[in-house]
């Protein structure tokens, strides 16, 4: 009697263990999670991307041929031009993944992509969903996407170089004075980068400080007195797509011309760059942080610069 009761707790011991790890899964905590309603294929001929990060990890680990469709706002490299488009990264159109005949979909881990991803698998396409939100989360992310597209080895090399270079750039800019770094993503109300952020990360890595505290949004207002409590001694703009850079770079100055008492606004350090290859999260992450290291120390730029030659 007693050894029946020992395997009736041993049993529901291990039934409460597998519960757990499941509920686990089901919550996110594994930052790669792929849909596999319906079955992913071992090496898929017809590959279809929704995001423009993707699209760059795909072309990244050599699959230009296996690429059937991008989302439209998938403007690197120049190749992805001549492929069909998806729609919009945030509103990818259906019908247009259909006709591109994907056998494998690769889509991101937002709201707006999760439905289109759910009933593409319910019809029977195989769908890889990817969190990548942070610099980890895209390294696994292209491990996930070179498994499931029979490249993993490529994949591992890209990844170990990304790395690599990442490494090089924080020792190199990482070790000096910080600059204190006030990045602005709107001006109108006045919204900035806040530190849990991967755009954070790739400020200190090329030697920033963020001059914002830590803050409940990622990216949250700021006021006039927090403004000029954050003594921002370099200020960023993304640029906006499409628009003309040299416009709103005036737009730009303008707009700071009225906090004189900032010492990037004293100094003239505002600067205006193009998004794409700083704030999308894919291979070309190392140029990004070339791009911010280059605005934070010019002189250390040109000093290397003069050196190699």
């Amino acid at each position: 009697m007693k050894k029946q009761w020992m395997l009736l707790i041993i049993a529901f011991a291990c039934l409460i263990l597998f519960t757990l790890i499941a509920r686990q899964r089901n919550n996110g905590s594994i930052q790669t999670c792929p849909l596999n309603l319906a079955r992913l294929p071992e090496k898929p001929v017809r590959i279809a991307s929704l995001a423009p990060n993707i699209t760059e990890i795909l072309f990244a680990l050599g699959l230009d041929e296996k690429i059937a469709a991008v989302s439209s706002d998938s403007d690197y490299p120049p190749q992805a031009d001549a492929k069909i488009k998806t729609g919009t990264f945030w509103q990818p159109n259906i019908e247009a993944i259909i006709a591109s005949k994907p056998d494998l979909v690769i889509t991101e881990h937002i709201e707006r992509q999760k439905s289109i991803a759910e009933t593409l698998n319910k019809l029977g396409y195989p769908v890889l969903t990817l969190k990548i939100e942070k610099i980890p989360e895209l390294f696994s992310a292209i491990r996930e996407i070179g498994k499931a597209s029979g490249c993993y080895q490529r994949a591992e090399q890209l990844v170990e170089s990304m790395d690599l270079r990442l490494n090089e750039l924080k020792s190199k800019f990482g070790s000096g004075n910080k600059t204190k770094v006030l990045w602005a993503v709107q001006l109108e109300p006045l919204r900035v980068v806040g530190r849990n952020t991967f755009v954070n990360d790739l400020i200190e890595i090329a030697g920033g400080e963020n001059a914002i505290g830590d803050t409940i949004q990622y990216y949250p207002p700021i006021g006039t007195e927090e403004l000029f409590a954050c003594g921002a001694e370099t200020i960023i703009h993304s640029a906006m797509d499409g628009s003309d850079l040299v416009q709103q770079q005036k737009t730009a100055e303008d707009f700071w011309a009225k906090f004189t008492n900032l010492p990037a606004v004293k100094n003239k350090r505002i600067y205006v760059i193009k998004a794409d290859a700083v704030l999308r999260l894919g291979p070309r992450l190392p140029e990004g942080v070339e791009i911010i290291a280059g605005l934070l120390h010019p002189q250390i730029v040109t000093q290397k610069q003069e050196e190699g030659n």
